[in-house]
């Protein structure tokens, strides 16, 4: 599913934007007119029933009415089983906590990341702790510039 499948794409709100990992999750939020992308937490999975809890927290805490899943893909567009896992874990968010979920391209989002903090010459553990989050943040800011412009796919992001 691309973001121009859901009418929720279009309708104001918060966005959450996701990148999706085994054991993290980062977590970044827009702002409610969808202009700014933030990054909120890095969030360690607790098992289906406290990520459940969670994510449901999120959308009533943070109003959010979008979750925008980073998909990862191979650098000439094909899906891996990364992508596969990202889109199960999507479809359990809609499930969960009855949100639309979009599926925006991620590609390079992490190298970007790890470049801005080790720019930023933070140590190793300072960098892992904010990396799962700023990637989220990248992506979501990618999304959101790319809805601006009615396009269906970013930019090259790397």
């Amino acid at each position: 599913m691309t973001h121009r499948e859901s009418s929720s794409a279009q309708r104001p709100g918060r966005v959450a934007g996701i990148d999706y990992g085994t054991v993290r999750i980062g977590i970044a939020l827009s702002d409610p007119d969808r202009t700014i992308a933030s990054p909120h937490e890095n969030y360690t999975r607790r098992g289906e029933e406290s990520d459940a809890r969670r994510f449901c927290r999120l959308v009533e805490e943070e109003g959010v009415e979008l979750f925008v899943v980073g998909l990862p893909v191979h650098s000439d567009g094909g899906e891996s089983r990364k992508s596969q896992e990202a889109r199960t874990f999507g479809a359990w968010l809609h499930k969960t906590t009855g949100v639309d979920v979009v599926f925006f391209d991620e590609r390079y989002t992490s190298v970007e990341a790890e470049q801005l903090l080790l720019d930023a010459d933070m140590t190793r553990r300072r960098r892992r702790r904010r990396l799962d989050m700023l990637a989220a943040q990248i992506m979501l800011a990618a999304f959101l510039e790319s809805d601006k412009h009615g396009q269906d796919k970013p930019g090259s992001l790397g």
